[in-house]
């Protein structure tokens, strides 16, 4: 049986079907020692490489699923040789793992590792129907003015944030909850009200919490990966 080559990468463990395609687009994958393009099938017995080398299709490997506390500094990315301090090389994992979405270098907290490219996908399809908190530090006072505005809408990127959860926690901290994923969104809404973002921590993405110390990693119970599957079929649903 034929299948197309992003979902067979994503299927073998090797990355998102997200990543895939821009490997493929890049050049960067063969079939029988062809440069091979968007769309194209494998076939049982094809040899497949990446960057010259071969995969190896393992339907044996068992599902890892890794809730990650992120330290500052590390950056969410698979490929080693362009960051030395990759998320990859820091967690020493010894199968092939990839981060579902992204982190900004300068923000830590909680990241989902995985090698089940289907969960990935279902989850960056429904990236803006979950939620993701977090905790953040600006450089002054913030007022009833600011949580207002964050919570109504912010203009960043040339659109609206959606409307969000806002709370105040201190004098220059505060918590907020996306179902949105605009890149570093909450860094860019803080500048365009006249805030500069000191530490940004994620602290849940949809029904798992951050309880891990920094730099350490654990993998999902059951009854949270069940519960995600739950809300991920919820979400297809809701975005179909």
């Amino acid at each position: 049986m034929s299948t197309r080559i992003n979902k067979y990468l994503s299927e073998a463990g090797y990355c998102s079907r997200r990543a895939a395609d821009r490997l493929i687009e890049e050049g960067k994958v063969s079939i029988n020692g062809k440069t091979t393009e968007m769309g194209t099938k494998v076939e049982e017995g094809d040899q497949v490489e990446v960057e010259g080398q071969k995969l190896e299709k393992s339907t044996k490997q068992k599902k890892v699923y890794l809730a990650f506390n992120k330290p500052v500094g590390i950056v969410c990315t698979t490929d080693r040789r362009v960051e030395p301090k990759n998320i990859i090389d820091y967690i020493k994992f010894p199968i092939r793992i990839f981060p579902v979405g992204r982190l900004d270098k300068l923000s830590e907290g909680l990241i989902f590792l995985t090698n089940d490219g289907d969960i990935v996908n279902k989850i960056l399809r429904a990236r803006n129907n979950h939620e993701k908190e977090y905790i953040v530090c600006v450089n002054r006072s913030i007022n009833r003015n600011f949580i207002q505005s964050m919570s109504n809408g912010v203009e960043i990127l040339g659109t609206i944030t959606r409307n969000c959860f806002v709370e105040q926690l201190g004098p220059k901290k505060f918590k907020i909850i996306l179902t949105q994923g605009l890149n570093r969104q909450i860094r860019r809404m803080c500048d365009s009200l006249g805030y500069q973002v000191l530490s940004l921590k994620r602290v849940r993405i949809m029904n798992i919490k951050l309880d891990i110390p920094t730099g350490k990693y654990r993998e999902f119970t059951k009854e949270e990966l069940l519960k995600i599957n739950i809300l991920l079929e919820k979400s297809s649903k809701s975005i179909d």
